[in-house]
């Protein structure tokens, strides 16, 4: 497991347009921030339905639909694509280090995949949940991770966008006993 998928720590912003989530992951960038601590999920309004599945971690999978240009833009900027069609949400797109999470998740497919891949990196289920009706409604997720000190640096930067929410969570290991 890389250093970066080991993180526990993430703070989740909701934005409600695709130009306030690009704005934040470009002064994210800006201020320095590890880009390849970023990930970003929201719809890509396509103009047809394709299966579960597509995950492509190499080359930046060819996007279209209303939203062509933003993804373009946010694929370059973060590492790792994919897009899933979940019934009652549409096509999601992710990119950046959530990915990695998605892979074993979009095998469950639908909504199991977007729960499975959020629950697994330790956002709570009722959050996911919440984040789930964002999504139905066309927001934008953006998830930073790291160490405590790296995404309390990522939400005090984002507290500074036109995020209309922002959320921070930790997974604490489990303690083993002797």
């Amino acid at each position: 497991m890389s250093e970066i998928s080991m993180s526990t720590d993430h703070t989740v912003a909701v934005f409600s347009t695709h130009d306030a989530a690009e704005s934040a992951v470009k002064l994210l960038s800006a201020s320095g921030y590890d880009m390849r601590r970023l990930s970003i999920v929201g719809q890509n309004y396509a103009t047809e339905e394709h299966p579960i599945g597509f995950v492509n971690t190499g080359n930046r999978m060819l996007t279209w639909g209303k939203y062509g240009v933003f993804w373009g833009s946010i694929w370059g900027l973060l590492f790792g694509s994919a897009m899933l069609v979940i019934p009652g949400i549409g096509t999601l797109l992710f990119a950046g280090w959530i990915v990695a999470a998605l892979e074993g998740a979009v095998l469950g497919g639908g909504a199991a995949a977007l729960v499975g891949a959020l629950v697994s990196i330790g956002i709570p289920e009722n959050s996911v949940v919440h984040y789930e009706r964002e999504l139905k409604a066309g927001s934008f997720l953006l998830i930073a991770n790291g160490d405590a000190a790296e995404t309390a640096k990522a939400k005090e930067i984002l507290a500074n966008t036109l995020a209309v929410r922002i959320d921070s969570f930790s997974k604490k290991p489990a303690s083993v006993g002797v």
